[in-house]
């Protein structure tokens, strides 16, 4: 506003003081009105939304900074330059913490004071237009927001910045180091990022270390030689030779144990291994991606994962949002794979009817897109129809209140029978188990996310419960 009139309101209970700065502004232009109480000057910023407000701190009804903090808390932007003739530090961080543009004490120089206000006009002007162009900014992107980037379906804010961050960082060498809950995409993320690179003519070689026993990661990471170990009847490469020249994404590396972790940083370091039972280095290129639904920096403060192999694959993060914070993706993506799934199946569903969209827009999506997947797959092999009724949702979705949040129980008075079926605690944590690979898919590591146990361990009581019984008597 350098240079143009504005409105400006001064607040000025002395006649001669009032008249002071009056005189001094008059050769710039601006229209000036004056009012002499605090009162007068709320009703009057209220009525002419001033550009400026010259306010002094002394009023005969109440204090000049109430009527700043009233001022800024009905969300005022005129520049407001407080004026007081008793000037102290403490007041005038006092006035700038309640929302004041400047500070003026008296009294004041002719120069000071228009410098002080054009000043402050400048500033709000700047203010002005930066939100001004940040609005054009965001409906640009929204008239270019892409319903989906490589594979991934969603056009909410956070998965474009999704979007933007793959393909800003794909044609580097640089480690990616993806996190988020099971469900959300990761592997996915890893294959954007693979095939936006210039590797993408190469391999992509997928290990998930959280389902491979502990004894056998080695092997599967960097291969063996023939005889090794007991049942190595031949010599296998790892997915560090597979992925040679291509991309090596490592998911749910945070259950790679400790003593392996030191050989993965070797690798990653020198670009070199050795297989299992071999006797000579093998170097290859390849781009890590690793990824995780724990939050990496928490396991090496826990002396889970080493430190200084975060460090090596910690360069460029990619944080995958949940399904619960992305808004109407949630029926973008059941949309497409309600679609999908009624060509694989040959039936006639096409569309959702408004119940249904609700419950799933209502639904918080504990598995994620994974969880969307399966229900949306359920609902088209059980039921045909040309739109999915509530009623052909599972039951959890129409339980759930507006994002998740389970109904309120009606009010009865007859006693409130147990929740759950008591039973001895082993058979509880069995069924418990298998209900969790039920509803993942058979997913070991997403069913552990959910019950927030080690895959190991599901592992372990699945072979247990296989296992030969024992004889009775």
């Amino acid at each position: 506003m350098s240079g143009s009139a504005g409105r400006v309101l001064l607040v000025e209970d002395t006649p001669t003081q009032a008249e002071v700065a009056r005189s001094h502004l008059r050769e710039l232009g601006h229209e000036i009105r004056t009012v002499e109480t605090a009162t007068e000057a709320l009703a009057q910023a209220r009525a002419w939304d001033p550009d400026a407000i010259l306010l002094d701190l002394e009023l005969p009804d109440f204090s000049g900074l109430e009527v700043l903090r009233t001022l800024r808390a009905e969300g005022f932007e005129a520049a407001v330059i407080v004026i007081t003739a008793n000037a102290s530090m403490n007041t005038a961080v006092e006035v700038m913490r309640a929302g004041a543009t400047d500070f003026l004490p008296k009294p004041y120089p002719k120069a000071k004071l228009v410098f002080t206000l054009q000043n402050a006009m400048e500033k709000r002007a700047l203010v002005i237009e930066k939100r001004a162009l940040e609005t054009e900014l965001q409906a640009a992107r929204a008239l270019t927001a892409r319903p989906g980037f490589m594979g991934f379906i969603g056009a909410s804010p956070a998965m474009q910045a999704v979007y933007r961050t793959i393909e800003s960082v794909a044609s580097s060498r640089a480690s990616i180091f993806i996190t988020g809950e099971s469900g959300t995409g990761k592997e996915l993320a890893a294959e954007a990022v693979h095939r936006a690179s210039p590797r993408a003519g190469r391999p992509f070689v997928a290990l998930n270390c959280g389902a491979i026993p502990r004894d056998l990661l080695e092997s599967e990471i960097f291969g063996h030689v023939k005889g090794a170990f007991t049942g190595a009847t031949e010599s296998r490469a790892g997915a560090a030779r597979q992925a040679d020249g291509g991309t090596l994404f490592l998911d749910e590396i945070g259950e790679m144990p400790l003593e392996m972790q030191v050989k993965l940083l070797r690798f990653v370091q020198t670009g070199s291994f050795q297989p299992v039972g071999g006797s000579r280095p093998e170097r290859v290129d390849v781009r890590f991606v690793c990824a995780t639904n724990r939050d990496p920096l928490a396991e090496v403060e826990a002396g889970r994962f080493r430190e200084d192999l975060y460090y090596r694959l910690y360069v460029v993060p990619i944080e995958l949002p949940p399904l619960r914070t992305r808004g109407a993706d949630a029926l973008l993506v059941a949309r497409a794979f309600l679609a999908q799934f009624s060509r694989e199946e040959r039936k006639r569903f096409r569309r959702f009817s408004p119940e249904a969209e609700a419950a799933i827009l209502g639904y918080p999506w504990p598995g994620n897109v994974r969880q969307l997947q399966n229900v949306v797959r359920n609902v088209v092999v059980l039921h045909d129809g040309g739109q999915v009724e509530a009623a052909m949702l599972p039951a959890p979705l129409l339980r759930a209140g507006p994002r998740g949040a389970a109904a309120a129980p009606a009010a009865s008075a007859e006693p409130v029978p147990p929740a759950v079926e008591i039973m001895p605690l082993a058979e509880m944590e069995r069924r418990l188990i298998l209900a969790a690979l039920e509803q993942t898919g058979q997913d070991v590591p997403q069913a552990a996310s959910l019950l927030e146990i080690n895959p190991s361990t599901i592992y372990r009581k699945l072979q247990a419960w296989r296992g030969p019984k024992r004889a009775a008597g």
